[in-house]
């Protein structure tokens, strides 16, 4: 998959989502231009009291000051987590830390509003270098959204990587709590953006109502009906009249949901309301890109849904697969890709553009933290 990378090294991607479901931890060998080599990739899931500890900071996170000790309590759990993952990826692998050249630590994001200079995710990359005895990059979204860009999507120079073989123009969907398309052109064009909502809002009715953490495979939504007015009254948010760039928080859609009517449904319409909704924002972003794609590689948790599948294949007008249809994995695409990430910020390459997150120029960005004992080094290509 890919070529031969020169000068590469060995990269851990770590990536904790919008959905709160876990830490995804991956291998990636590569020099931030090409990809050498996809090894061994794996999910921890979080316990379900980590998980409404996360939620509950989402919605505090505002006005949350950073020295509260409920978010540092978190902060340390899920740096816990994170090294956990890092030390079973390396077992399942054969190799020692130091074989690795570093990790690309996401951490979990708690607050993204690029409008006022705010992205926010939390983890202890010190703590986690000096855990595992390997440099730790992380600090992704802070340069670009400093610089004026949306900070998100980072993905899409890492699917522009991995699909350099597949024929063009395509787009790739990523289903998170979040949902962001990478669209890529014949000429080698990179354009990205965050859609609407993924799997957050699903997530959260199915939570609410239920008690479960998410919808198996869809089987709730599938045996609903999606509600046309609430769906209406859903789609006029003015965000999806917007071009790129665009991006989004986990929450941006609580509001218009709260006053859409979909409290008043069951819980098998309103699920199949929220699919419909993630569907018809996908789509809503073909009047904004050059040209149609002629294939939609479907990534994330949300492939797993079949009746949100379903309604895409019925909104996009164009072929829609998952991941692995082509080959890819699609539960460490995202960690795969701040591995890759990792590499490209030690080298001084830029991890954004003006069209994947409207940043003004390419975009640098990432701080690195050594181990212990070690003086910080950057290869620069």
């Amino acid at each position: 998959m890919g070529t031969k990378a020169d000068a590469s090294g060995l990269f851990i991607g770590l990536m904790s989502g919008t959905s709160l479901d876990g830490v995804d931890a991956a291998l990636v060998e590569t020099d931030g231009r090409r990809i050498g080599r996809l090894g061994p990739a794996l999910t921890l899931a979080y316990d379900d009291a980590l998980r409404r500890r996360l939620r509950a900071l989402l919605h505090r996170a505002p006005t949350l000051p950073r020295d509260d000790p409920d978010l540092r309590s978190v902060e340390r759990a899920l740096t816990e987590r994170h090294r956990e993952a890092v030390a079973v990826l390396l077992e399942r692998a054969g190799l020692a830390a130091a074989d690795v050249t570093a990790i690309g630590f996401h951490g979990q994001t708690i607050l993204h509003r690029p409008a006022a200079g705010l992205t926010w995710q939390i983890g202890d990359a010190a703590r986690l270098a000096e855990a595992t005895g390997i440099a730790v990059v992380h600090d992704f979204r802070t340069a670009d959204v400093a610089a004026g860009g949306q900070g998100a999507p980072l993905v899409p120079l890492f699917h522009a990587a991995l699909a350099a073989d597949l024929a063009k123009p395509l787009a790739v969907l990523n289903l998170g709590g979040v949902a962001n398309v990478t669209w890529l052109g014949a000429g080698g064009e990179v354009i990205a953006c965050d859609v609407g909502p993924g799997n957050g809002p699903l997530d959260d009715w199915i939570a609410s109502r239920t008690g479960q953490a998410y919808d198996a495979e869809g089987r709730i939504a599938g045996a609903g009906r999606a509600d046309g007015a609430v769906l209406t009254r859903l789609l006029a948010d003015p965000f999806f009249a917007a071009p790129p760039p665009k991006s989004l928080d986990r929450l941006a859609f609580a509001g218009v949901i709260a006053g859409s009517g979909l409290a008043a449904l069951t819980t098998e319409d309103g699920a199949a309301t929220l699919v419909a909704f993630t569907a018809r924002a996908a789509a809503a972003i073909v009047r904004h890109l050059p040209a149609a794609p002629v294939l939609w590689i479907v990534t994330g948790g949300g492939r797993h849904n079949a009746a949100l599948l379903a309604a895409l294949r019925e909104s996009l007008g164009a072929p829609v697969v998952t991941a692995e249809a082509v080959g890819w994995n699609g539960d460490a695409l995202e960690a795969q890709a701040f591995a890759f990430l990792a590499a490209r910020s030690l080298a001084g390459l830029p991890l954004s553009l003006p069209t994947t997150t409207g940043v003004p120029r390419p975009m640098p960005g990432g701080r690195v933290v050594p181990p212990p004992g070690q003086v910080r080094t950057a290869r620069r290509g």
